[in-house]
């Protein structure tokens, strides 16, 4: 076996990818930033950045760059049902059972206020409620679900690899991530839920790579938790199991 002299140590041992070493002139630009030189770092860091700032923004983002990065939609956990209608109904069966088991055990387990003090404006709150189910479902449930789960599992998996245990440092470094973000708004409760809903829908992405059932399941957690408060039973459900 040959290989070319001017060939390193790395660039033998690499793992083969799936666009070309030398792209054809017209696609230097998608080779950039599929790449982790400057620019794809520069553009990851951006849509990290403005993501959780202006949903959706950063999921559009996200499509934009798969797009001109000639990434295949797959990729990003954009595949095709079997089944649109067994896909919503799987996903808001998930998320609403997820959130009633969070707000029932989980949380009051980890020692969290019954009342979500952030949101709690929400109660009884008509107004207020049409603008923020559209933040939950399309900026949460679409926006959150494309960056955290489709693009940095992309990034990351090709960063750190596809083995059991690079998979499952994406899932934690991921999930930390969205805890991270929750923080200066709900608080360390908010940031325990958001970290556990990641490694749930995180472990789920890693396993299918599938994430339109996500995103329904993770609207429908919000939404859930939307209405809990706005008929104000956020007492009343945290209290269900613990008295």
């Amino acid at each position: 076996m040959t290989s070319d002299a001017s060939d390193s140590p790395e660039q033998i041992l690499r793992p083969p990818v799936e666009t070309p070493a030398v792209p054809p002139p017209g696609d230097l630009l998608a080779a950039k930033l599929r790449g982790f030189g400057p620019l794809g770092i520069l553009t990851m860091f951006v849509i990290i950045a403005v993501g959780p700032i202006l949903e959706p923004l950063g999921a559009l983002l996200v499509l934009a760059w798969a797009r001109r990065s000639r990434t295949p939609w797959r990729e990003i956990g954009y595949v095709r049902p079997k089944s649109w209608i067994g896909t919503v109904a799987v996903g808001i069966a998930l998320g609403t059972a997820f959130k009633f088991l969070m707000k029932m055990i989980v949380m009051p387990l980890l020692g969290a206020d019954p009342i979500n003090p952030a949101y709690h404006y929400l109660a009884g709150n008509r107004a207020a409620l049409p603008g923020m189910l559209f933040n939950v479902t399309v900026g949460a449930g679409f926006g959150e679900e494309t960056v955290f789960r489709g693009y940095l599992f992309e990034r990351l998996g090709k960063l750190f690899g596809r083995g059991v245990g690079a998979t499952t440092a994406v899932v934690v470094l991921t999930s930390a991530w969205f805890g991270l973000i929750h923080y200066p708004i709900q608080g360390l409760a908010g940031a325990e839920q958001a970290a556990i809903l990641g490694l749930v829908y995180g472990t789920i992405f890693a396993i299918t790579g599938r994430i339109w059932m996500l995103m329904f399941a993770h609207a429908a957690f919000d939404v859930t938790a939307v209405l809990i408060i706005y008929w104000n039973l956020e007492s009343y459900v945290a209290h269900l199991v613990f008295k």
